[in-house]
């Protein structure tokens, strides 16, 4: 079969469950991995044939999707903010909103003093992808990161260990840890998903990614914020900042209860698809 048409034969079979532009680039995803080739060779191999082994692979990989797994666990990686991290049943898959949390901290940091040591806590590591990109691009900071799941952790310290980068392991609920360290930097991108927006999810991730690290109730769908903005208040430097990646529709919700606990100077952020994703904050000095 010739790459060109095993790109149709995926498009066709995924139109289901992915739309065009979705299905291409899974697509592309597979076959950088199996073929080796990038998005823009992939351009010019139309009419290339594959052979038998490498075409039962990328089929292999097509039944996969079409029950729902995502590609990133069937590749058992996933790249995030120039790095390339192991993902499994775990840990969340890294998103792009949560690369514009981690760039909005870096390029915050680097235009204030980008060789001060900063100490930094992350909240929720899951994948790691968080504590470890900002330590490779803010190299002089001391940086923790913090689970419940011990399986989690066990993924980020493999994610540390493959990207040569040194981050300090903390395996605890942020719902009842106490810690005597100040930082400069908290952040947190925790369980925000209400229980109501279940029905809005796409079954790859209600299938395949862990709900511990996906929903809260309905009732409370603040919990961690609370939890991590009580800490935050006892345990960020005078001077320190808090970020925190939060539920699009629930944008007001946060402000307010910022403002509440006493803090300062926030700023709420749409992401690039205009949605209020982020916020940043920081207590009196």
């Amino acid at each position: 079969m010739k790459i060109g048409e095993l790109e149709e034969h995926y498009a066709l079979e995924l139109a289901q469950l992915y739309d065009e532009n979705e299905a291409k680039a899974l697509f592309s995803l597979a076959a950088e991995r199996v073929l080796q080739f990038s998005p823009m060779k992939l351009k010019v191999m139309g009419d290339s044939s594959t052979d038998f082994i490498h075409l039962q692979k990328m089929l292999s990989i097509l039944n996969d999707l079409l029950i729902g797994k995502p590609i990133q666990h069937i590749l058992g990686e996933a790249h995030f903010y120039g790095s390339v991290f192991k993902v499994n049943e775990n840990v969340l898959i890294p998103r792009p909103e949560t690369e514009e949390l981690v760039d909005w901290i870096i390029s915050t940091c680097n235009s204030k003093s980008p060789s001060e040591r900063l100490d930094i806590l992350d909240i929720g590591t899951g994948s790691g992808c968080i504590p470890i990109s900002l330590k490779k691009y803010l190299p002089s900071s001391e940086v923790y990161t913090l689970d419940v799941s011990g399986a989690a952790i066990a993924v980020a310290r493999e994610n540390a260990a493959n990207t040569g980068i040194s981050i300090n392991f903390i395996e605890a609920d942020i719902l009842n840890f106490s810690a005597k360290e100040k930082f400069d930097i908290i952040v947190s991108n925790p369980p925000y998903i209400r229980d109501l927006e279940k029905q809005q999810m796409h079954d790859n991730v209600l299938m395949y990614e862990p709900h511990l690290a996906l929903f809260v109730s309905n009732e409370n769908p603040l919990i961690f914020y609370k939890a991590i903005a009580d800490f935050a208040k006892t345990n960020l430097k005078s001077d320190g900042l808090l970020y925190l990646e939060i539920n699009e529709y629930l944008g007001y919700e946060m402000v307010q209860m910022l403002k509440e606990k006493g803090f300062l100077n926030i700023e709420l952020r749409q992401d690039m698809q205009g949605k209020d994703r982020m916020i940043k904050a920081n207590l009196p000095s």
